[in-house]
């Protein structure tokens, strides 16, 4: 039997804050086209807990994966990257 505690690790930038203990964050990652080669970004959107309600739009942050808390809430805000810039 091995070992299944580890998470998932994702980071990404929030891109809203609006939501009650919410952040939506937006993940992109690089993919190779498989038979052209050009690289393309692909994105998408999470819904993860933040239970103070901390992160702001613009924040680059660590969501980890975790049992399910609401209907489209299964991640949680770990851990902050880098400040957004304020427009």
């Amino acid at each position: 039997m091995t070992n299944t505690n580890s998470k998932r690790i994702l980071s990404g930038k929030v891109i809203s804050d609006k939501t009650d203990k919410t952040v939506t964050v937006l993940v992109e990652r690089k993919v190779k086209h498989p038979l052209y080669g050009k690289i393309m970004t692909r994105s998408k959107r999470y819904h993860a807990h933040d239970e103070k309600n901390e992160y702001v739009t613009g924040d680059t942050i660590l969501i980890e994966e975790s049992k399910p808390i609401s209907k489209t809430k299964c991640w949680v805000a770990n851990k902050l990257i880098s400040k957004g810039t304020v427009v």
